[in-house]
């Protein structure tokens, strides 16, 4: 089974918060883990964020980083081409999502189709979960 992160699941891998114990067991389930390559800049993007709230310290901002970017090259990345955009402009459309919720909805949605329905789906953004199910997808949390 291939479980399929999107950004506010990743950032639960690094960021303790509620559901960060749910994807760990979700990952240690799972042959494989994948993502959108915009969940790269979006996680960056969150941890920036924790930084100039002041939720963490620079040296955890650093560990976090130095995973983060360890973890990375083990994921199956999944490239944006122009099929996945116009997908995602579609299903930002017909669910109402913001667009790189779009993207990884369409990404999912590909790699489920491409891994013969072998994918689960995880997503913490209540918008993208109930998209995702009423698309189809299975989704893991």
């Amino acid at each position: 089974m291939i479980l399929y992160l999107d950004t506010s699941a990743m950032v639960k891998l690094y960021v303790r918060e509620r559901g960060s114990s749910e994807v760990r067991t979700l990952i240690r389930e799972s042959a494989a883990v994948a993502t959108s390559v915009v969940a790269y800049a979006e996680t960056r993007a969150a941890f920036a964020r924790l930084m100039r709230q002041g939720a963490t310290v620079e040296k955890r901002h650093h560990e976090r980083l130095k995973q983060f970017n360890a973890d990375w090259e083990s994921l199956m990345r999944v490239e944006l081409g122009h099929v996945l955009a116009r997908s995602a402009g579609e299903l930002a459309e017909a669910y109402a999502l913001r667009g790189f919720d779009a993207i990884h909805l369409a990404t999912a949605l590909w790699l489920n189709d491409t891994a013969g329905g072998k994918l689960r789906f995880a997503a913490f953004d209540a918008k993208l979960h109930a998209a995702a199910r009423r698309a189809g997808l299975p989704v893991a949390v």
